[in-house]
């Protein structure tokens, strides 16, 4: 997206909000979408005389995704981190400055180039203002309201070395990090819901000459903003150099809308925010066995469960490709692997898992295997239509029952071949011409053949039944 001659460098600080029951140093809760101002306390407050108290199960989380990251985890302190907007209650965020938790780590991408990782450490969220009349932002709004039930959420800020030259590569790894959070079970990985924000850092350069000065965009909240709005800013900062311009070290506002990036503040650096040591916490030192009782606890990773699907495939094509990442991001994996050990086709497991069972996710706990395997066998076999497959595997998810039984209560009994095969022929006398050009070789008319089928057998007819007897009679 940059002119011939340019390169784009991206670093990108993935705040994840970590899934505790309570919050990071106080025992209000952590829960989203609560009724404003109702989660909050004197700790979380910044209250007089009120002391932190460190939550373990945020540490356990921010080990977990230290060593799914490949991260040596390190003695740490905690330090106070000095700004003062009105949605940080002590006008300081306790965070990790100069010794984080998780120290150096990696990702691998699809493509095969690694992403580093510089740290990735412990904080507190901060509260969350909305802005009222105008435009939703600060500038030109009637008044602002502040909610404070977010403000000391467990927190884990992953900062990635500068080492993704393009938008794409940048989503990608945001997306196989993504995928990495909800695995180990640190977070939901729920953008729209700013459980997991990202900050951009991105500069150019001319090819061969050393880092450009950076801006960074501050919370982006999908994976669609995230692309677009690099490459808005990487275009800009191009443009801008060649017009003679100079970068200036800020940070930028992306706005969907208008698909463009603006100032927001003169970038601070770290001695702005007069960082010291919070005096109301002692250092963190987990030792050896607490860090393998973490290790123990953690399954395989996205990549690695990828791996052993895309083995199962055979030469997949791309919209396999995308079903397999959608059912790896869904952790529908293991279903569909046990559809594949029965004999299934593995590009019909893939396809109903990706797709029926996607839009169902929340149900899918209660599914058994093997009411999976046998509705897909029944589809497989041609006792049900595609579409009468989907049905019943819907509807097992909704009530339990077994795919059979629904089968049988919704009245989907297989075509005999003799009555299937009148169908057909009264379907080919009513549409010659469409009969004639698929004899001569258009084989895209026989969906047109299977749809006229299905509407005069409500959906009962297998298409692949209606393909066998259009073959024959050719």
């Amino acid at each position: 997206m940059v002119p011939e001659g340019w390169e784009m460098v991206i670093g990108l600080e993935v705040h994840t909000e970590l899934k505790t029951t309570t919050k990071m140093f106080c025992g209000c809760a952590n829960a989203f979408g609560a009724e404003a101002n109702t989660n909050i306390c004197p700790v979380c407050l910044g209250l007089p005389g009120s002391l932190p108290v460190l939550n373990v199960r945020a540490v356990d989380l921010a080990m977990a995704i230290g060593l799914a990251l490949h991260a040596t985890i390190a003695p740490s302190t905690f330090h106070r981190k000095n700004y003062f907007y009105p949605d940080m209650p002590k006008d300081f965020q306790i965070s990790q400055y100069d010794l984080p938790i998780n120290k150096g780590g990696y990702l691998d991408l699809p493509d095969g180039s690694r992403v580093t990782i510089e740290r990735a450490h412990l904080e507190e969220d901060t509260g969350k203002s909305t802005h009222l009349g105008g435009s939703g932002r600060l500038q030109g709004a009637d008044h602002s309201l502040v909610d404070y039930n977010r403000s000391g959420v467990p927190l884990v800020e992953i900062v990635s070395g500068p080492d993704m030259r393009s938008a794409a590569q940048a989503r990608a790894y945001a997306a196989q990090l993504r995928g990495i959070l909800i695995a180990t079970g640190a977070s939901d990985g729920r953008m729209e819901e700013g459980s997991m924000r990202i900050d951009a850092n991105v500069s150019v350069r001319r090819e061969g000459d050393g880092l450009g000065t950076r801006c960074e965009i501050k919370n982006l909240n999908s994976l669609r903003s995230l692309q677009r709005a690099i490459d808005f800013e990487a275009d800009r900062q191009v443009h801008l150099i060649e017009g003679g311009g100079v970068v200036r070290q800020e940070t930028r506002h992306w706005d969907e809308v208008r698909g463009e990036t603006s100032t927001m503040r003169v970038k601070e650096e770290a001695e702005d925010y007069r960082y010291f040591r919070e005096p109301d916490l002692v250092d963190l030192a987990p030792d050896a066995a607490w860090q393998e009782r973490i290790r123990g606890s953690l399954g395989a990773m996205p990549a690695e469960r990828r791996s052993v699907l895309l083995a199962r495939l055979s030469e997949p094509n791309a919209a396999q490709l995308d079903a397999l990442d959608v059912v790896i991001d869904l952790g529908l994996d293991e279903l569909v692997l046990a559809a594949i050990d029965a004999d299934i086709e593995p590009p019909l497991a893939l396809a109903r898992a990706a797709n029926e069972l996607a839009a169902a996710v929340e149900r899918v706990g209660s599914l058994a295997p093997s009411a999976f395997v046998e509705t897909l066998a029944m589809e497989q076999r041609g006792e049900l239509s595609a579409t009468q497959a989907k049905t019943v595997l819907l509807e097992v998810l909704e009530h339990g029952d077994s795919p059979r039984a629904v089968a049988a209560t919704k009245g989907f009994e297989q075509l005999s071949s003799d009555s299937l095969g009148a169908i057909v022929g009264e379907v080919l006398v009513e549409h010659p011409e469409e009969w004639a050009r698929y004899r001569e070789g258009d084989e895209k008319l026989a969906q047109f053949f299977i749809g006229q089928v299905m509407q005069r057998t409500r959906g009962q007819a297998n298409g692949k039944a209606v393909v066998a007897e259009l073959r024959a009679r050719r």
